[in-house]
This record gives structure tokens, C-alpha cells and sequence, in this order.
């Protein structure tokens, strides 16, 4: 079986697992060549190490009982998906309002600012433009559709 058809029930049980904490959701199911798989957990208040071990726990069982790889030739890893990450869910931006990031378009140009709020379609973006006294707000409203990756900006 190739790894993308795995893809398809590691991703249900994960679903079924997560039906008992409605709070946590599934961002991504990865799998690797070398059979490692990575599962992105995040929630609404953030996910603590020790839910990712709980879930871990549990769907690597499911996976063993499954015999989805023989000879249980596999790793899982069960994390948050890091700043590293690109938010993918419409939930994660939930989650990130008030933060810096930083929006890459389809067209390959970027735009940095507050992300303010999310609906259905798109999301507001506050933009500071300028220095000091020149210092302006500029709000501009961006399709989900435009968008091709959104990244947290780590701000110090």
C-alpha cells in the first residue's frame, strides 16, 4: 500500500480519536518515504505536549491494530504544527487574531500586519505604513482565494 493511501485511514482514525476532545482539531497528516508519519494537532487554546502524547498514544495503536505497514515498520509523531508552519485552517486563524504575519500571495508578492479578523471569504489585515511621525493604518480586506500561505511573525 503506498503511503497516500494511507493517508486516507491514519487521517480517520485521528478524526475518530479527536470526537472525544472537540476543543483539539486536525491540521495535517503527513507521511514520509521512510514511513513517518506526522500529525499536526493544534486547538482553540493551544495544544499541550502532553495532549499530543495522549493522542499519539492512542493513534499509534490504531495504527498497529490496522497492520496499515508490515512489521509495524513506522514512526508517528504527534505535535502542533510550530511557527514554522503555514496556517492552513480556518480555525487557526481564528486562534491568531491579534498576531503579526506575514501573507504571501498567489502571485508571489507579500504583505506583513495584524491579522484584525476572519470570516467565511477573507480576512482583515491591519498594515503599518511609515515611520514615527508619518505612521499610518492601512486596512485592507484579503480573499482566502489569494491567498497562497500565511505565516506567524515571531515579534521581539
Amino acid at each position: 500500500m503506498a503511503n497516500e493511501e494511507k493517508l486516507n485511514p491514519i487521517t480517520q482514525m485521528m478524526e475518530g480519536l479527536l470526537q472525544e476532545d472537540p476543543s483539539v482539531f486536525l491540521v495535517e497528516v503527513r507521511i514520509k518515504p521512510t514511513n513517518n508519519i506526522k500529525v499536526f494537532l493544534d486547538a482553540d487554546a493551544g495544544i499541550s505536549i502532553e495532549r499530543c502524547v495522549f493522542f499519539n498514544r492512542k493513534l499509534y495503536k490504531l495504527i498497529e491494530e490496522a497492520a496499515l505497514f508490515p512489521e509495524g515498520d513506522f514512526s508517528l509523531e504527534v505535535s502542533s504544527p510550530g511557527l514554522d508552519e503555514p496556517l492552513k485552517l480556518r480555525r487557526q486563524y481564528q486562534k491568531n487574531i491579534g498576531r503579526q504575519v506575514e501573507v504571501t500571495f498567489n502571485d508571489g508578492t507579500k504583505l506583513e500586519g495584524k491579522l484584525l479578523a476572519v470570516n467565511e471569504n477573507d480576512l482583515l489585515l491591519e498594515e503599518t505604513k511609515g515611520k514615527n511621525k508619518k505612521k499610518e493604518q492601512v486596512i485592507h480586506a484579503l480573499a482566502f482565494n489569494n491567498i497562497k500561505t500565511t505565516k506567524i511573525q515571531v515579534v521581539f
